[in-house]
């Protein structure tokens, strides 16, 4: 079974409202860039990433928490990030029965988390060197 199929699985067994929130945080993060892979890790949380983990999404008993890998250095102007989160890397949205999120300020943290990869993860420092000798005349 692929991750996606997993995440599907896990969304229709997960009843209700948080169900439902958590199908709609998936198609927003997946819209806002088309080449975001996801993953089942951690024995059962479906995440999203792109060159790094951007979010870990799950449905708790009384809410569905969407967790920013580096969400602590992320620019965040609506406010979305309201978890009880209090190191100095993750960030969470704790979403409960009734909210709803502001989805062009969610593509907005997504993207921002790709940046963050992208510029500060050692994995791609690689991909970083590569595109500035590029650039070089």
């Amino acid at each position: 079974m692929t991750p996606s199929e997993r995440i599907d699985r896990y969304i229709a067994e997960t009843a209700g409202w948080r169900g439902e929130t958590l199908a709609h945080l998936r198609r927003a993060i997946l819209a806002a860039d088309p080449e975001i892979v996801e993953e089942w890790k951690w024995m059962g949380s479906p995440t999203w990433s792109r060159d790094g983990l951007i979010a870990v999404g799950n449905a708790h008993k009384a809410k569905v928490k969407l967790t920013f890998a580096h969400g602590a250095r992320l620019p965040d102007p609506a406010g979305l990030f309201n978890g009880n989160d209090t190191g100095a890397t993750r960030r969470s949205i704790d979403l409960f029965e009734g909210d709803g999120i502001d989805e062009a300020a969610l593509s907005a943290l997504v993207l921002a988390a790709i940046d963050h990869n992208r510029a500060h993860l050692k994995k791609n420092a690689a991909l970083r060197a590569k595109a500035a000798s590029a650039k070089s005349p």
